[in-house]
């Protein structure tokens, strides 16, 4: 993701394919839930080291104002309530609180980040609160068993991490491998999925650097792994650190394959800020359409997603995944809704989070669907390898599925 990554970021299930029949003939609400509304929470960094992700955010309030203007979801409307925590983990648990205690929220959608999720996870499920589609893919919020009230909305980093490994097993088996990593489970996560399937050649890394998310810049790892001798470099870091990495790069004459983590591949959030000359050729994991790509010009789904830019969030950047990001996130939210019926209680909204099938958003690339079940959250398992030339990301390989489990 944090973001998100995410990167995070974006998936959902078709609006023909939301209609569903009432989970019971008799309507049953929980908190925040009346025949008029049914109200929502959030946390979202507007503010602080990773601001770049409240796009994510902005997009999902766009999107369930779009829901409302068309009657809502089975006749109530969304009522997003979103506070700003700054990334500030002590500020999501004041934040959350709030929304729980003092807004009556049905349930708390989206919020972005590891550390700030992390430090509400307990405090939700001990209180039965769905923590659902959180923006971060750390391991922890896919564990049904410890935690059955958090699913996460993200690729697990160690999934991500796992594809890389194989990626460079066949196609970089000699690397020296580098890697810059956010101080948090976020990138250890990463760290160990690449491990995992680096496995003997996990050897091979000669450099590892982390960083904190309030340092001012990475300046002075990237020169620390440069001199390491890595002639490949593993960019796991969010956006703002991201952009400094692969900037820093270029101006220091270093030339080793660059590999960018999925919360920090947005053109316009990240590799326009670099340069687009300092990012050609880097390697990074996708599961939506690029809008960008002119393939997709006349894609029902991506036509959809223009519409509602140009009408719901016409200063959002178009040539950033945090758009498509949030508008995946927010329609999968629409499909578990309206497949609540009318019984929209916390248990019966996880229920449903944790039954879907074969669902495939406007912006989902062909073959990526979700399903999920009772023992296993994870909502993405499938990616695809891309490549950054030009001025987009161009797909390659094919849709490569995770299949691993502890």
């Amino acid at each position: 993701m944090n973001k998100v990554h995410t990167k995070c970021f974006a998936m959902a299930a078709a609006c023909a394919m939301l209609l569903a029949v009432p989970a019971s003939a008799q309507k049953n609400y929980g908190p925040g839930v009346s025949d008029s509304e049914i109200k929502i929470g959030q946390t979202m960094p507007f503010s602080g080291p990773a601001s770049a992700y409240a796009a994510y955010g902005i997009a999902e309030a766009a999107y369930f104002r779009m829901i409302n203007d068309q009657g809502g979801i089975n006749g109530r409307k969304i009522n997003l309530i979103a506070y700003d925590d700054g990334y500030n983990p002590a500020k999501t648990v004041e934040q959350t609180r709030k929304l729980l205690e003092g807004d009556g929220v049905l349930l708390i959608f989206g919020s972005l980040g590891t550390a700030p999720n992390a430090a509400v996870q307990k405090y939700l499920n001990d209180n039965k609160v769905p923590q659902l589609f959180v923006s971060t893919g750390a391991t922890r919020f896919s564990d049904p068993g410890h935690f059955p009230w958090t699913m996460p909305i993200a690729a697990s980093y160690q999934t991500e991490g796992r594809i890389y490994g194989h990626y460079i097993l066949a196609n970089h088996p000699d690397a020296k491998i580098g890697i810059l990593y956010q101080n948090d489970d976020l990138g250890k996560d990463y760290v160990i999925g690449l491990k995992q399937a680096l496995g003997a050649k996990a050897a091979s890394i000669v450099a590892e650097a982390t960083y904190e998310t309030t340092d001012p810049t990475v300046d002075s790892q990237i020169v620390r792994l440069k001199s390491s001798g890595a002639d490949l470099f593993i960019n796991i870091s969010t956006p703002k650190f991201a952009a400094q990495a692969i900037r820093k790069i270029a101006e220091l004459g270093w030339k080793p394959v660059q590999i960018l983590a999925y919360v920090s591949n947005s053109v316009g959030g990240v590799l326009k800020p670099a340069g687009f000359d300092a990012s050609q050729g880097i390697v990074s994991v996708n599961l939506i359409k690029d809008p960008d790509d002119p393939m997709w010009d006349n894609d029902p789904g991506m036509m959809k997603w223009r519409a509602f830019m140009d009408k719901y969030y016409p200063t959002g950047d178009k040539n950033s995944n945090f758009g498509t990001g949030g508008y995946g996130i927010a329609q999968v939210l629409e499909v578990v809704l309206r497949n609540c019926g009318d019984n929209l209680t916390r248990e019966n909204v996880m229920k449903q989070a944790a039954s879907m099938k074969d669902v495939q958003g406007d912006l989902s690339l062909p073959g990526i669907m979700i399903n999920t079940s009772p023992t296993d959250y994870r909502v993405v398992k499938q990616l695809q390898m891309m490549r950054f030339k030009g001025e987009r990301w161009e797909v390659f390989g094919p849709i490569i599925t995770d299949d691993y489990r502890d």
